[in-house]
């Protein structure tokens, strides 16, 4: 059992407009490899939504600010293709960098606003290179709904604002962060990390949610960030690029969970850069009960 790799967007178009032409409704995952059950569990939630669903495989370099982090990048295509085929997703779009930026390719996609601050300030040009290609991807593949992780949160925020602003008529649908047992986000770049870092990484996830609990209960912001800051170097964590307390719909800055919230974080693990997030769900008070974010 083997999935279709495609590599040209004219043979993708090809395919998927013989799927239209059947009266299928198509799903896109735009993944970059290394695929692990969190990019999985998106696939199976796609399936369960459409006739056809497209997983894209493309390791965009225009997203990356950092060279050596491009080249360090895990690369397996040929295992990937082997973790989707059992599922029965229908596509493995795998184009080269020729075919998605092919010579003399000029125009950039930049979502400002919700791509301030956080990544946004630490990656300069992150966002627009995950615009150009999300884009692209969407265009290129012509699907009706798209499904993104709530890891990249505001990645995620980035997607929603360039799909309304350019009037790109596709459904983007949010899935839950998916965890291993011991409560580290599930990531490609955890394939990176030594036996020892490994041991040390979940502390992350660890301190947010009991950071989370804080907040919820009525603590500012100022009051605990500072102390969950420190918590997280002490865990072994060599940086913490930001920690930082967002409205869940927005991402707008807050002081207190006073409405739906997320805690949004990015530490660096030895050469290892990990992001992370998790909702704020506060606790009832005598006013009135604030809606509960999507769970992280």
């Amino acid at each position: 059992m083997s999935i279709p790799i495609v590599r040209t967007v004219a043979e993708l178009r090809s395919i998927v407009s013989a799927w239209r032409r059947e009266g299928l409704k198509v799903a896109v995952v735009p993944t970059m490899g290394a695929l692990h059950e969190g990019h999985l569990s998106l696939v199976r939630s796609a399936l369960e939504r459409v006739d056809r669903v497209i997983v894209t495989l493309f390791i965009n370099p225009r997203q990356f600010n950092n060279e050596a982090d491009l080249a360090a990048y895990p690369r397996t295509e040929h295992e990937d293709a082997a973790k989707l085929a059992p599922l029965g997703a229908h596509m493995l779009y795998a184009p080269d960098a020729s075919e998605m930026y092919p010579e003399g390719f000029a125009t950039t996609v930049s979502v400002s606003g919700v791509s301030d601050g956080l990544c946004g300030a630490y990656r300069p040009g992150h966002f627009d290179g995950v615009a150009t290609v999300v884009a692209k991807l969407f265009l290129q593949t012509g699907a009706d709904l798209a499904f993104f992780g709530e890891k990249d949160f505001q990645q995620l925020h980035v997607v929603r604002r360039l799909t309304r602003d350019l009037d790109i008529p596709i459904e983007i649908v949010a899935c839950p962060t998916v965890r291993e047992a011991d409560g580290l986000a599930m990531s490609s770049r955890n394939l990176r990390l030594s036996s020892v870092q490994r041991q040390a990484a979940p502390s992350l996830a660890e301190i947010l949610f009991a950071l989370a609990e804080r907040l919820a209960t009525g603590a500012t912001a100022d009051d605990v960030l500072i102390e969950a800051r420190q918590a997280i170097l002490a865990a072994g964590y060599k940086e913490v690029e930001y920690l930082e307390l967002r409205a869940d719909d927005d991402l707008a800055p807050l002081d207190a969970a006073d409405r739906s919230a997320r805690i949004l974080v990015a530490a660096w693990l030895g050469d290892i850069r990990l992001v992370d997030n998790v909702c704020v769900r506060p606790k009832q008070s005598t006013s009135k009960r604030f809606a509960s974010p999507a769970a992280a």
